[in-house]
């Protein structure tokens, strides 16, 4: 390989890293506010749609998604969302606390957040 293509494809993988540490921003509809990474936020396959630059969305320049949700059950799609991004890559499904996030959720909105999750194809 030649020095060139090295340095091509070299700078093809920083440009992938550095959009995997792109922060975004997911607003809910009642004025909250949270920062995530665009690794966690492309957890959901909505919003994975929804930054990729070449599906012609808004939210890809300005990476800014909204949901159409209150803050509470936007604040529990995104901690799914963390969560899922941090246990994506382990190995046996026995080491995942499942029950530590079910754990995390308040009855009370459980089917809020079980249909918006459905939605945003989590």
């Amino acid at each position: 390989m030649d020095v060139d293509t090295e340095m091509q494809s070299a700078t093809a993988q920083g440009t992938e890293e550095s959009k995997e540490n792109e922060w975004v921003r997911i607003n809910s509809n009642d004025g909250f506010s949270y920062l995530v990474r665009r690794k966690v936020a492309q957890t959901s396959g909505t919003m994975a749609n929804m930054l990729d630059p070449n599906g012609g969305y808004a939210e890809a320049q300005t990476k800014i998604c909204t949901v159409d949700e209150r803050g509470i059950v936007t604040e529990k799609l995104v901690e799914y969302m963390c969560f899922k991004s941090h246990y994506q890559t382990v190995g046996p499904k026995e080491d995942i606390p499942v029950q530590e996030m079910q754990e995390r959720i308040p009855p009370e909105i459980v089917l809020e957040v079980l249909l918006a999750a459905d939605y945003h194809e989590m």
